[in-house]
C-alpha cells in the first residue's frame, strides 16, 4: 500500500533519497568501516568540519598524497579505504565509486601482494553487501599477508555475513593472536554478542574502549556498549555510555541515534525525536529515518511518521532501480509498511549473498506478514540459534508461535523479548505486552 513511486522531488530533496539508498548496504559494514581504519585518525564526522590544513591520514592528505606521487600504491589504498570509512558517515552515494577506483588504481601500480588495497576492496565490497566478493579479498589479504591482523578482520566480517560463524570465530582469535589491539577485540566482543553472552561482550568491548587510540574507535566503542547496555534493559547505562561518546564527537551519528533510543526507553521522547533528527541531519541512514518514523508513529503523529516514511519509500524506489541488495531495515519496513510480499521477495534475495541471522529474522517477519506463518518459524528458529539476546527477534517468533496456535511457546518467547529489553520497539513492545497479558488471561 506504500508501493508508489516517490513524487519528484527538489535537487537536494532528491539528493537525500539517493544518499539514503547507498547507506542501505553500510548497516553490516558499520563492524569493519568502525573497526577497520587505515587512516591514523578515523572520525566519524563529517570531513568537511575539519580544520585546514589537511591533517595526516586525513582525506584530504591523501589526496595531495596521490596528486603529488601518483604511483605510490600504498597511498592510493590508504585513499580507498578513507573513501569506504567517509560513507558511514556522509552517505554520500558517490563514495563508493571513489573508493573502487582508488582501490583499482593501487592494485594497478602494484598488483601483486597488495595486501592493503585487497583489505580495501574486502572492506568496500562487504560496504555494498556482496559478502562472497569480499571473503575472496579477505583470502588474498591473507595469503599475501599472513600475519596482517587487519586482513583476518575482514576475512572474520566476510565470514560472519555468510552465516560461517565458527571459521569467523577462528579468524577473530586468528586477528587477537597476532595483534589484540582495539579492532580485534571489539570483533572478539561481537562473537560472544551473537552468542548471547552479553557480559563477556560487555567485558571484551570495554578492554576495546581502552585500547582504542583513535576517535574513530573510541565511538565505535561506546556506541556498542550504548547498544549492548539498552539491550540488557539499562536505558540509563545506555545513555551515559553514548553521552561520554558525544562529549569527544558531537556529530557522530550513530552516537546520536544511541542517545535517541536510550531516551525513548526511558520516556523521555522529545529528546528522542531531537536526537534522531540531528543523526539524520548527519547521515539519513534507513534505520534512523525508521526509527525515528516508528516513534513519531507511537506519539500520535502520523504525518510526521509519514514524513519518514516517504523519505523510506524514495530510497526503496531507488534501491529497485539500482538491482541493490536490500538491507533489513527496508525489508522490515516493507513488512510492516508496506507489501509483506514484496517484502518477502526482497528478504530472499538478500538471503543469497547474507545469510546471516539478521536476514533470516527479517525473512521470518516478511512471511509472518504474508501469511506463511509455518514457514515464517523455521527462519526465526534460525534466526535464535546462536542464542543470540534480541528482544526483537524474540518478538518476531513468539507473534508467530501465536499465529500457529502454540501460546505456550509464544508467551515464553515474549517474556524473553520483555526482560531482556522492555521497551525494545516504539510500536512493537507495548504490542508484546498486550498479547502476553491476552494470552495469561486465556482459560
Amino acid at each position: 500500500m506504500h508501493d508508489q513511486a516517490p513524487t519528484p522531488a527538489p535537487a537536494r530533496a532528491r539528493r537525500r533519497l539517493r544518499s539514503g539508498i547507498v547507506t542501505l548496504a553500510l548497516g553490516a559494514a558499520l563492524f569493519t568501516v568502525g573497526a577497520v581504519v587505515l587512516p591514523p585518525d578515523g572520525h566519524t564526522t563529517a570531513e568537511a568540519s575539519r580544520p585546514a590544513p589537511p591533517a595526516r591520514g586525513t582525506l584530504g592528505a591523501l589526496k595531495d598524497r596521490v596528486r603529488h606521487v601518483p604511483r605510490d600504491a600504498g597511498a592510493w589504498a590508504a585513499l580507498g579505504m578513507a573513501y569506504v570509512q567517509q560513507a558511514r558517515s556522509t552517505a554520500d552515494p558517490g563514495t563508493y565509486d571513489r573508493a573502487e577506483k582508488a582501490l583499482r588504481r593501487s592494485l594497478t601500480e602494484q598488483p601483486d601482494d597488495n595486501t592493503d588495497a585487497q583489505i580495501g576492496m574486502g572492506a568496500l565490497a562487504a560496504a555494498r553487501h556482496d559478502f562472497p566478493t569480499a571473503l575472496d579479498w579477505a583470502r588474498q589479504a591473507t595469503t599475501s599477508a599472513p600475519y596482517n591482523p587487519v586482513a583476518y578482520g575482514v576475512l572474520a566480517d566476510a565470514y560472519t555475513q555468510l552465516g560461517r560463524y565458527p571459521a569467523a570465530y577462528r579468524a577473530v582469535q586468528r586477528m587477537n593472536d597476532l595483534r589484540p589491539d582495539a579492532p580485534a577485540l571489539a570483533r572478539a566482543s561481537y562473537t560472544f554478542e551473537l552468542r548471547g553472552k552479553i557480559g563477556q561482550a560487555v567485558a571484551l568491548m570495554r578492554r576495546s574502549l581502552n585500547a582504542a587510540s583513535t576517535t574513530g574507535e573510541r565511538s565505535f566503542a561506546h556506541t556498542v556498549l550504548s547498544t549492548l547496555a539498552l539491550q540488557s534493559g539499562d536505558a540509563r547505562g545506555a545513555r551515559r555510555e553514548a553521552q561520554a561518546g558525544l562529549r569527544e564527537a558531537p556529530d557522530d551519528s550513530a552516537l546520536l541515534e544511541a542517545r535517541a533510543r536510550a531516551h525513548a526507553a526511558l520516556g523521555k521522547p522529545s529528546q528522542a525525536v531531537a536526537d534522531y533528527r540531528a543523526a539524520i541531519a548527519v547521515a539519513p541512514l534507513p534505520h534512523y529515518l525508521l526509527g525515528l518514523g516508528e516513534l513519531q508513529q507511537s506519539l500520535g503523529h502520523p504525518q510526521e511518521a509519514e514524513a519518514q516514511y516517504a523519505v523510506l519509500r524514495g530510497q526503496e524506489a531507488i534501491r529497485r532501480s539500482e538491482h541493490a541488495v536490500a538491507d533489513t531495515d527496508a525489508i522490515l519496513f516493507e513488512a510492516d509498511h508496506g507489501r509483506p510480499s514484496q517484502a518477502v521477495t526482497m528478504a530472499q534475495e538478500a538471503l543469497r549473498t547474507r545469510p546471516f541471522i539478521a536476514v533470516h529474522d527479517a525473512l521470518a517477519w516478511a512471511l509472518h506478514r504474508d501469511g506463511r506463518h509455518r514457514e515464517a518459524l523455521g527462519q526465526a528458529d534460525r534466526a535464535l540459534a546462536l542464542g543470540t539476546r534480541n528482544a526483537l527477534f524474540l518478538y518476531h517468533r513468539a507473534v508467530i508461535h501465536h499465529s500457529l496456535g502454540d501460546d505456550a511457546a509464544a508467551r515464553s518467547d515474549l517474556k524473553a523479548a520483555l526482560s531482556t529489553e522492555p521497551h525494545f520497539h516504539p510500536l512493537h513492545a507495548a504490542t508484546a505486552r498486550a498479547l502476553l497479558q491476552r494470552i495469561d488471561n486465556t482459560p
